[in-house]
Formats: structure tokens, C-alpha cells, sequence
């Protein structure tokens, strides 16, 4: 059991990888946004696997629920900021 968990962090670190190279070389402003939040969405689960590697899920769970309203919260104000941004260039 652990071996494969070992293998999905390790799958889960590549895929963090990839959207990391999405929101340094994005060709737009949504790009980068949505790579940043494919990261977040990647630690969280990253997070829970760690818990259960450790045996302390619940632990685990509490900080990642705490990483995703915190991930909420950036994601809907760089949504305000960019949507202000868009109207006062019309």
C-alpha cells in the first residue's frame, strides 16, 4: 500500500509540473489563472494523500480544507480584480 502511494504523489507532483509550466509560458492572463488553480486543486489532493501515508487523514484534511477556501477566496478575487480591469478598458 505504500509503494502506490508513493507512486500517486509522484504522479501527482508530475501533473503539478505540468500545470506549472501552463502558468509560466500561458499565453493569457485565464491560462495562468486556471494553471494556478489546477495546482491548488492538485495540492489539496496531495494533501490527503500525505495524510494517509502518515495515518493522521484527519489532520490532513482540516489543512487542506483550509488551502482550498483559501484557494477560493484568491481564485474569485483575482476573478473581481480582472473583470474591474476588462470594463475600465471599454
Amino acid at each position: 500500500m505504500n509503494s502506490f502511494l508513493v507512486f500517486v504523489l509522484f504522479t501527482l507532483t508530475a501533473l503539478m509540473l505540468v500545470y506549472l509550466y501552463r502558468v509560466v509560458r500561458g499565453p493569457s492572463v485565464f491560462d495562468r489563472v486556471l494553471g494556478l488553480n489546477g495546482i491548488s486543486t492538485k495540492a489539496i489532493v496531495l494533501l490527503v494523500v500525505l495524510g494517509s501515508m502518515f495515518e493522521r487523514v484527519d489532520m490532513f484534511v482540516d489543512i487542506s480544507t483550509g488551502y482550498a477556501l483559501l484557494n477560493l477566496v484568491g481564485a474569485l478575487a483575482i476573478a473581481k480584480f480582472l473583470e474591474e480591469r476588462g470594463a475600465a478598458r471599454e
